[in-house]
This record gives C-alpha cells, structure tokens and sequence, in this order.
C-alpha cells in the first residue's frame, strides 16, 4: 500500500476485511488519504462490513471482493420507496457493487476519487423487502487498467438471505485524481 503525506503505511495495508466503523473512516476520506478512493456516508453507504477481500481468486482470479448490510424495516428507504409495498430500490443495490468496485480500487492503493461509469447488463430476480434479514454483495474482477485513468471493470451479484437477486455485468468505476492548480 502506499505511504500517506506522513510517510506512514495507510490504515488499509494488509486488511482482508473492514468493520463498519472503518468503512466510516473510508467515508470521511481517512483510509486511503485526502484525494483518494472514499466511500458515502451513511445513508447512502450500502453495506455494514465487508467480509473478504482479496487481490487474487474470485470467478476470473483476478481479485474480489464481498461486504454485507443487514437489513432492519426501520432503514431509510423502506418508508418512502412504494408506500405501503416496501422495497429497496434496486438501484440501490447497483449502487452497492459500484460503491465495493471503488473501494476495491483504492485498497490496491491506486490513487484518485472514484467514480461510477456504466455497466453492462442488469438483472433483477427478486426484491429487498423488511422480511430480509441479510444482504450479501459479491464483485469479481475482471479487469484493472492502470494508465491516466485507473479503471476497474467487474461483474457483480446481490444475495438475500443466501438467494442471489441481482446480477450485473461489467460494473465500471474509475478513479479520477484531481488537477493541480
């Protein structure tokens, strides 16, 4: 991992897994150092914890990565998205392997703020209702371009309760560093 202003290792170096209290710290742009890769804050962070992470292995051994959100009948967007017929969006879920292909980014220590790109094909098999206990998000990398432009391109899924319900190809999300003055 590289070194921070200080010279000192990033927090990130060696972590196979992060608790949400570190997914925070990511948020707040503290993990990966000021102008790197950063996750959003709470509402919008989709995921409590990410369980694994890894250079190496996942469907096309090229690295993967897997977080979880537990799901409460009280989050955020249950009350508001079809009143009376609660539902995560799904593209909520979208969000979620975009958010986990960005951090993934910077924890191989590639600099500059991530952003979404586009996708391929997605499909949704099922919902995200109150009755879920557990959400389970999977990206596997396919490729990482290292030029001007850091780009990592993965196909992702979504699990409830252990049933994958979305499936999406070719996320994309590029890691822009911003220009000097």
């Amino acid at each position: 991992m590289p070194p921070d202003l200080d010279g000192d290792v990033l927090m990130a170096a060696g972590k196979s897994s992060y608790d949400y209290q570190e997914l925070l710290a990511c948020a707040r742009g503290e993990l990966f150092g000021p102008g790197n890769a950063q996750l959003p804050y709470p509402p919008m962070l989709m995921f409590d914890r990410i369980t694994e992470i890894s250079e190496t292995g996942g469907e096309f051994d090229k690295g993967f990565a897997r977080a979880e959100l537990d799901i409460h009948r009280d989050l955020w967007f249950f009350p508001c998205h079809f009143i009376g017929d609660p539902v995560m969006p799904g593209c909520l879920g979208l969000d979620a392997m975009w958010q986990l292909t960005g951090f993934f980014l910077g924890w191989l220590g590639e600099p500059g703020k991530g952003r979404a790109l586009s996708t391929g094909e997605v499909k949704f098999t099922g919902m995200v209702t109150p009755s879920v206990k557990k959400v389970e998000y999977g990206i596997d990398f396919k490729r990482v371009m290292r030029g001007r432009l850091v780009l990592g391109i993965a196909d992702g899924w979504l699990k409830a309760d252990g049933e994958t319900i979305y499936k999406a190809t070719d996320l994309r999300v590029g890691l822009f560093k911003e220009a000097t003055a």
